[in-house]
């Protein structure tokens, strides 16, 4: 039997200040459910590790001497833990009472529910849109290039992501953010950890695609409530996460939507993505860098 319930992984990088704050809301809920919390420090210069083993000794601190990127930090947890199920919490995220509890009993009464996300706000309040529907190309062009500027309202970005419903209720979605992502033992059992080969960005649709794959729900629970400054690690590092994003769409694509293709088309369906998405991260590179990761283009 597992000594705790679950196992709550935050994998940071040079978010110090950021991080005591999630910690001091997971350290107030710690009545709400038998968990425990693994920190993964990613190499900071920050002082984030010395803050974790200083204030917070009741947490478990994996302090690394390189930067493992987001998927090697959280699969390190993983396979380190002492829980049963998972909770992979953002650095720059802060708990509101009751969503633990929630989470968990939610878990608990439904056993079809291989993953589960909870409600995500902005640091205003405002909604954040963190359950979505899977990508696709055209939702793509709309939501990453010129085209989405001139229709700002396009059914296809509001399709995406999932602007259609006011997000108050319990639902079936196709997948939700890796910020707040509860994760279910049979689940890891039968799909495995994250995949290895996205460092950051699409393990998240990567794994609920797998996870629906293989006979699991991805659920959101808008009942928990999680608050999530997007970008506090990435911006400190814009042109690169522009890249590796990019990188990480691609694999995605060809790893779960190129196969949906004719198979004599497939080479081409694979070099057409690579331009697009070549030639969207150089537009990006050029002129938003930073905004566009603040306003949620890149989801985490």
């Amino acid at each position: 039997m597992a000594d705790f319930d679950l196992s709550v992984t935050i994998c940071s990088w040079n978010t110090r200040d950021d991080l005591r704050a999630c910690l001091e809301s997971l350290r107030e809920a710690r009545g709400e459910g038998r968990f425990e919390v693994i920190v993964v420090d990613n190499a900071s210069a920050d002082g984030s590790a010395d803050m974790v083993r200083n204030d917070f000794p009741e947490f478990t601190l994996l302090a690394q001497s390189t930067n493992l990127g987001f998927t090697g930090g959280h699969n390190l947890a993983i396979r380190s833990r002492r829980g049963r199920d998972v909770a992979l919490l953002n650095s720059d995220t802060i708990v509101h009472p009751g969503a633990i509890r929630t989470l968990i009993a939610f878990m608990t009464a439904h056993p079809e529910a291989g993953i589960v996300g909870p409600k995500l706000l902005n640091p205003d309040g405002s909604l954040q849109y963190s359950c979505r529907r899977f990508p696709n190309p055209i939702a793509a062009l709309f939501r990453n290039t010129f085209v989405g500027r001139l229709f700002p309202k396009n059914r296809y970005t509001r399709e995406y992501l999932m602007q259609d419903w006011p997000h108050d209720q319990m639902r079936e979605v196709d997948w939700v953010s890796g910020a707040a992502m509860f994760i279910r033992k049979e689940v890891i059992d039968t799909v495995g950890v994250l995949d290895p080969a996205y460092f950051m960005y699409c393990e998240d649709v990567d794994l609920c695609r797998r996870a629906w794959d293989h006979g699991f729900k991805v659920m959101y629970v808008p009942q928990a409530v999680i608050t999530h400054a997007i970008g506090r690690s990435t911006d400190q590092a814009a042109d690169r996460m522009i890249v590796r994003f990019h990188r990480s769409m691609l694999r995605f694509y060809v790893k779960h939507q190129v196969k949906q293709v004719f198979w004599p088309l497939r080479p081409l369906a694979v070099a057409g993505a690579a331009f697009a998405l070549a030639t969207r991260a150089s537009l990006f590179l050029a002129k938003n860098r930073v905004d566009a990761l603040r306003r949620g283009i890149f989801h985490r």
